[in-house]
């Protein structure tokens, strides 16, 4: 069991060293991921949920600037990689933060397939890794565009 939990540490702090990839957006946070929302549904992939950050933070009575994180996925594209290593899911299905910068900014943020998955030995050349990569910057595109 304690090497579980170490195996299980380690793979969480490797994640933290994941290039992360930002998409600027000419849009609020909340129109973006709604952007997303509907590009991502109508490309045949399932919202899971919509994590309402800043909203739970006014909740408590705290100040957060607008952020959200949407979480999604398609089974075709993380099947493969939830196959080749089942700790995979720990960072599957894919989730993309909306958040405003201190500079009132809107950006959509996700971690590099390729890092992201490296963790779990999928390596950068895997056809799910590139899948996952050019859906991402795909659906991540679109969001954002004019």
């Amino acid at each position: 069991m304690k090497k579980l939990i170490f195996a299980a540490f380690l793979t969480l702090a490797s994640s933290a060293s994941a290039e992360m990839i930002k998409v600027a957006s000419p849009y609020s946070v909340d129109e973006t991921l709604t952007r997303l929302e509907k590009i991502v549904t109508g490309a045949g992939a399932k919202v899971f949920a919509r994590v309402e950050h800043a909203k739970g933070a006014a909740k408590i009575g705290q100040d957060l600037a607008p952020m959200a994180l949407l979480i999604f996925g398609k089974p075709q594209i993380g099947t493969p990689a939830l196959q080749a290593n089942p700790l995979s899911g720990v960072v599957l299905p894919a989730r993309v933060l909306g958040y405003q910068d201190g500079a009132g900014k809107t950006w959509l943020v996700y971690e590099n397939p390729a890092d992201m998955l490296a963790q779990f030995d999928i390596p950068a050349d895997a056809k799910v890794v590139q899948t996952l990569t050019k859906v991402l910057a795909t659906l991540t595109g679109k969001a954002v565009a004019k």
